[in-house]
């Protein structure tokens, strides 16, 4: 089933104190947001459910913002928001979508993405991920109609990697859930390990159906007995099903990060330096929650667009995307640097926050981790190790 919203028009006006010269044409700027509803997979426990506004409330201030600089601008913002139910067509909603408009943000898996992405009306159109992290959507299923605004996990991976060449835990053990995005996680986080010249001892596959809540000081001892010595346990539950109960239990006394510990994120409570406790605020005054990563993706994407908006004076998809992949482009994202997008790949590149969940620890990427073009691109795929070749000209 289809639910199709219009929400949060605000028709800004032209201030009457700006002369002539510097004020610019109405123009009306019409942005979709199309949401897939994904039922939560089954967990040991409810201690932090799903809030079921995450994203739209991202989009709730990134519009929020757009309006307050195009009020003076003579540019109106409008919002539409279809959100479709797990057992929708959400082809059928972006057909819908892209016949209201040419800029969406998709807030959904990466096949439902994908397949907004390659419909022929979307051709001409400017699609942003902000909901999946699929290494391969930046990679070899990249598509030069999409940008992503939500890092990659290679980004996440890179970030912890670089923490533990700092801190030389050189040596790592690693426990994967079983469900495909786990050990996709687990893989992620292997194959940037090796990247950094760390070394994995061993990896297994968490396989428990017990009631962790009762028995985790006897599981978890001896499930990681065997995995020999380490400086640190990575944990890879994407659906933060087990994760919470490895810490303190396992067999030798280790960090854990990952899933649980020390983790690697796109947006943080904690996170306050860089006027970012400002955007927390506004955040939860709006959404009476602290941000958290997909929400952070949804506001920057259309933050992006705002700020390209404002900056070339159009609203064309095609004109957009060439000022966002240009040296010009910069949005202030409250981490410290500025934010811009990958011409090879169209990732936003970003800090990565590595937090616990009371503290920010470090913020990648971390001093001595150095790039010819930008220290930013030490995270995720670099253009040499990128196989996309959709933004090739």
């Amino acid at each position: 089933m289809l639910r199709s919203v219009r929400a949060l028009r605000d028709m800004c006006c032209v201030c009457a104190c700006i002369s002539a010269t510097s004020a610019s044409a109405q123009m009306d700027v019409t942005i979709h947001y199309l949401k897939q509803e994904v039922p939560a997979p089954p967990t040991l426990s409810n201690l932090d459910p799903i809030p079921e506004d995450l994203g739209l409330r991202g989009a709730e201030l990134g519009l929020e913002d757009n309006i307050t600089t195009g009020r003076f601008l003579g540019q109106t913002y409008s919002l539409s928001v279809t959100t479709v139910a797990p057992d929708g067509d959400f082809v059928q909603a972006a057909r819908a979508a892209l016949a209201d408009g040419d800029l969406l943000v998709l807030d959904a898996p990466m096949a439902q993405v994908l397949s907004a992405a390659d419909l022929p009306e979307a051709a001409g159109a400017l699609l942003f991920n902000a909901s999946a992290a699929d290494v391969t959507l930046r990679d070899t299923e990249c598509r030069a109609n999409l940008l992503h605004t939500l890092p990659s996990y290679a980004m996440k991976a890179d970030a912890l990697m670089q923490f533990f060449v700092t801190r030389r835990w050189d040596e790592i053990a690693l426990v994967a859930g079983e469900r495909p995005d786990d050990q996709a996680w687990a893989d992620t986080l292997e194959t940037s390990a090796r990247k950094f010249g760390l070394s994995f001892e061993a990896r297994k596959t968490w396989v428990f159906d017990a009631d962790m809540r009762r028995n985790a000081s006897q599981e978890v001892p001896l499930f990681t007995q065997d995995l020999g010595d380490y400086d640190v346990l990575l944990v890879a539950d994407a659906a933060d099903d087990f994760a919470r109960y490895i810490s303190y239990n396992t067999w030798r006394p280790r960090p854990v990060a990952g899933s649980e510990g020390l983790r690697p994120v796109t947006w943080h409570r904690v996170v306050e330096a860089w006027g970012a406790a400002q955007l927390q605020s506004r955040f939860e005054e709006l959404a009476s929650r602290p941000m958290l990563d997909r929400d952070y993706a949804v506001w920057a994407a259309l933050r992006a667009i705002g700020e390209a908006v404002t900056r070339t004076g159009v609203a064309d998809a095609d004109a957009l995307r060439d000022y966002m992949l240009s040296d010009a482009f910069e949005l202030a994202g409250f981490k410290g640097r500025p934010l811009t997008f990958r011409t090879w790949n169209g990732q936003l590149r970003q800090p990565i926050p590595l937090v616990h969940e009371r503290a920010l620890v470090a913020q990648a990427p971390l001093e001595g981790f150095l790039h010819q073009r930008t220290e930013l691109d030490t995270l995720g795929l670099d253009q040499p190790e990128s196989s996309c070749t959709a933004f090739e000209n």
